[in-house]
């Protein structure tokens, strides 16, 4: 079985997407990592932030096969937090390019929730496109309408239908 981690970046640590997050994890045995326990700089092309925590967690979460990616959907976007990790993405094009190679072939996928029965295809569409240029393989996304709290009652057909498509996928 192919080892996951899922990555949480979201305001909320007791929110619906980690509530989702947490319910992914327990079916596929992933381990969670989340954004708000880490120390995270924007990026700055003189890498003057290169002593923060973005190497070290990079460097923990290629020793899994496949990252999940955690967000709520923020204004059509991903998280604030989220969007910070994935432009210091960029230190591993240019300072730590070694990291960067070991993201190639790596599979990802996205979980999300938000206030809309359907995300616009923008939110979506920018995982995608990360995930191509970096050369990860993009499993799909799971998503859940949560006009409030997130009972997953409400959604347990779907999430459960779309984590056997993921590890399914995986194997």
């Amino acid at each position: 079985m192919k080892k996951i981690a899922i990555l949480i970046g979201a305001s909320n640590n007791k929110g619906n997407t980690r509530s989702l997050a947490q319910y992914v994890a327990d079916k596929t045995n992933a381990t969670i990592y989340n954004l708000n326990n880490y120390t995270i700089s924007p990026f700055d092309y003189q890498h003057k932030n290169i002593d923060d925590d973005f190497i070290p967690l990079v460097e923990s979460l290629l020793s899994y096969d496949h990252i999940i990616f955690a967000s709520p959907v923020y204004w059509y976007c991903m998280s604030a937090q989220m969007k910070v990790f994935f432009d210091r993405m960029s230190d591993l094009l240019h300072v730590k390019k070694e990291l960067g190679r070991e993201l190639r072939g790596k599979s990802s996928s996205v979980i999300s929730t938000g206030s809309t029965v359907n995300p616009e295809r923008s939110f979506e569409e920018v995982f995608i496109n990360s995930f191509d240029y970096l050369g990860v393989k993009y499993k799909g996304m799971i998503y859940c309408y949560c006009e409030h709290n997130f009972d997953l009652a409400d959604h347990e057909k779907i999430v459960n239908q779309k984590t056997n498509e993921l590890s399914i996928a995986l194997n």
